[in-house]
Parts: C-alpha cells; sequence; structure tokens
C-alpha cells in the first residue's frame, strides 16, 4: 500500500494566516504543512483539502485515479472546490465498512469526540489507521495484530496512543506518523525530539511511502535524566516523554505534609495533569522497583530522594556525617544507581540543578548541594539520554 500525505498540518495550515508567533513565523520550507489529507495507492483520498490537487501533483501523482473521496469530520475551513473527476466527497456511518472498486477495505472507528476514523486495508493485507484532528478510538477492543501505520494526531492527543498500544493496535513495528501539526510545538528538531520520545515521526508534505515496508524505527531511549532548575519545566518535559504509554508508574518522591496547604496545592496540580490511567506510588524505596519488571517508571524526583536518604544517614549533623554518615550515604547512592544500571525497565527521572545559583549559608546546605551533583552525575552516566530544561526549552546533554 502506497500513502502520500499531501499535508500534514491542522485545518488552517502552518503557519496560520496572520498569526504572529513565533512557531509561525519559523514555519517555512519543509516546516510550511498545509491541512492534512492522505492520498492511498491513488485510489482512496482521505479529506479533501484546498490545493488537494496541486500538491498531489507537487509528489509526483495525479487525482485521476481517486475513486473514493472519505472526510473525517464535517468541513469547517475554507471553501473547497471539488476537483474536476473526482466523487463527491462523504463520511461512513460509524462502524460500516466498504469495499472499494480499487479493492480496498474501509472500516469507519468511532472516535471520543467529533469525527470518523478510518482503518484501511489492502489487496495485500496491509493496514492503515487515520484518525482525525482531537480524536481518539472509542471503545477499543484488544487487537489481533498492530497496524502497519497509524497517522493521528499524536501531539494533541497522545492519550490515544497510548490508548492503542494498550490494546496492541500499535506494536514496535507500527509506523506511528503525527499529523494535524499546528503552532502549538516548535518544529524541526523540537518537534521530532518530541515525536521520538513517543516512537512517531513527523515527514514534510509531499512524502509518499510504502505501508508495511523497511523503515528506520524512531528509537526511544530506555532511560532518560532530566535536569533543571526551579519552574523550568522538567517535570511537565518527563510527563510528556511517556503520556503516549499506557499503565505508566508515577513515583513521587516527596511524601505528604500534613498541615501545609501550599505543598498539598503544588501536590495535587501534578496529579491534575497526569494521565487517568497513570498509577502513583509515594516513595523513597526506588530500589525494588527498579529492579523489578513492570511499565515504565517516572521518578519525581531525585532531590527529594537525596533528602530523605540524607535524613536516614543523619547526615545533616557534622559529626554524624565524619563518623559513618558519608560511607552510609555512598552505599545507598551505589545501590540506587546500580539499579539504575541494571533495570529492564523504561525509566525517566527528574533533578534538580542547584549548583549554579548562591552558595549555601550552612556545611549542610553545601553537602547536599554537592551529594546532589555527584548523584546527578552518577545517574547521567547509566542514562541513554540526559536533558537539560531552561526556560521551558529543552537542551540535549546526550542521545
Amino acid at each position: 500500500m502506497e500513502l502520500t500525505l499531501l499535508g500534514t498540518g491542522a485545518s488552517t495550515g502552518l503557519p496560520r494566516p496572520g498569526c504572529p508567533c513565533a512557531v509561525c513565523a519559523l514555519a517555512r520550507g519543509a516546516s510550511a504543512r498545509a491541512a492534512t489529507s492522505l492520498l492511498v495507492d491513488g485510489a482512496l483520498l482521505l479529506d479533501l483539502t484546498p490545493g488537494a490537487a496541486l500538491a498531489a501533483a507537487r509528489a509526483g501523482h495525479t487525482l485521476s485515479g481517486v475513486r473514493q473521496v472519505l472526510l473525517t469530520h464535517p468541513h469547517d475551513g475554507p471553501a473547497v472546490e471539488l476537483p474536476a473527476g473526482l466523487p463527491a466527497a462523504g463520511r461512513v456511518p460509524d462502524g460500516r465498512e466498504l469495499t472499494l472498486i480499487s479493492g480496498h477495505r474501509v472500516r469507519a472507528v468511532p472516535m471520543d469526540a467529533p469525527g470518523t476514523g478510518y482503518e484501511v486495508t489492502s489487496l495485500e493485507g496491509g493496514r492503515l489507521l487515520y484518525l482525525p484532528r482531537g480524536g481518539a478510538p472509542a471503545g477499543l477492543v484488544p487487537s489481533a495484530r498492530p497496524y502497519d501505520a497509524v497517522v493521528a494526531d499524536v501531539v494533541g492527543r497522545p492519550d490515544g496512543l497510548a490508548r492503542l498500544r494498550g490494546a496492541g493496535a500499535v506494536g514496535p513495528d507500527t509506523d506511528v506518523l503525527a499529523v494535524h501539526l499546528d503552532h502549538d510545538v516548535p518544529q524541526g528538531a523540537e518537534l521530532d525530539r518530541r515525536l521520538a520520545a513517543a516512537g512517531a515521526r513527523a515527514v514534510p508534505d509531499g512524502t509518499s511511502l510504502a505501508v508495511g515496508g523497511y523503515r528506520e524505527t524512531p528509537a526511544v531511549p530506555r532511560r532518560t535524566l532530566v535536569t533543571g532548575g526551579a519552574r523550568s519545566g522538567k517535570s511537565l518535559e518527563a510527563e510528556r516523554r511517556l503520556e503516549s504509554f499506557p499503565d505508566v508508574t508515577y513515583v513521587a518522591t516527596s511524601g505528604s505534609r500534613e498541615g501545609d496547604p501550599e505543598w498539598a496545592a503544588r501536590v495535587g496540580l501534578h496529579r491534575d495533569r497526569r494521565p487517568g490511567s497513570w498509577r502513583t506510588e509515594e516513595t523513597c524505596e526506588l530500589v525494588p522497583l527498579l529492579t523489578a519488571g513492570g511499565p515504565p517508571l517516572l521518578i519525581d524526583c531525585l532531590s527529594l530522594w537525596l533528602t530523605d536518604a540524607m535524613d536516614r544517614v543523619g547526615a545533616w549533623d557534622d559529626d554524624t556525617w565524619a563518623h559513618g554518615g558519608e560511607k552510609a550515604l555512598r552505599e545507598r547512592v551505589g545501590e540506587l544507581v546500580a539499579a539504575v544500571r541494571g533495570t529492564s525497565r523504561t525509566v525517566v527521572a527528574v533533578t534538580n540543578e542547584v549548583g549554579s545559583g548562591v552558595v549555601p549559608a550552612t556545611a549542610a546546605g553545601r553537602r547536599f548541594r554537592d551529594e546532589l551533583g555527584r548523584l546527578n552525575a552518577a545517574v547521567a552516566d547509566e542514562c541513554e539520554q540526559v536533558l537539560c530544561v531552561v526556560s521551558g526549552q529543552v537542551l540535549v546533554l546526550r542521545g
């Protein structure tokens, strides 16, 4: 099955007409995107958009062989003229299946938002799933085998990709293509990095590819350390890296603070933005979690884990530190680092950078700063990817 992406952007395209934002200002060349539209084997057009015939011509195709035009949602953009010779565009009722003259079988997939998704099967058995912007499949049942390709709103609905993975509809070899791309995510390297973390990719408008053919799979780092300063966006970045995967275990090392409403409000904000399918464990016992099998772990954060570890060995007291506390902390940190090295789970850990600001006034404060720096360096050595978040911008230090 040959798939040509005539457009990969949101309904108004990218850049948006008249929009002064930085993303739109930089959306030029390969980063410019027309409204999403797909051409399958030259016979099936999914979503009719302005300039579809010209887009096909630029990609080296013609629409003269199109036998069916299907829409995923009622048209809400600029007026679209039906190119000469094309059949009338329509939608298939949810759950209905039809067979085209070309031999393709198309099934309408119900969505949890307005719109219709389409499952397309070729004569050779290749399977494609195309989903509308802002939609995810509703009422999924376990899939007999994964799709060869999924074309979806990965940025806007990462939870939809998580559902497909949980149902077995997306596997390691599924080509996940992000479309309906808008100005809410910078294009270029930043978009590629975010999508790679979800096992997905974006391609320029006009790209043709063979569904089910060989391709280079995006490398999803198994262990990632995310560091940064206060309110830099590091926790949000860590959550983004796992939001397209089901059954994530969120490990909160902060514990609870009785009678502290400000802390409770902070914890509540974190909890509210996590996907509902995630499970939370409030613990500083990280080694057993890392050595056991199971779903991905998001650890937030190592600096609070270190605070607990220093509490346990009495590291805040100078005399205790000098007479066994330092040795005990080194052993505890060594156990954690060894567990990170040996874990079979996907892990994203958050930590803080505290060595770039004011020097603490107390010996205990300086000790914590130094030990956190050592812990961060040791864990980073065991991670395939290390990210630093500054002012909401992600710098890739490794990977």
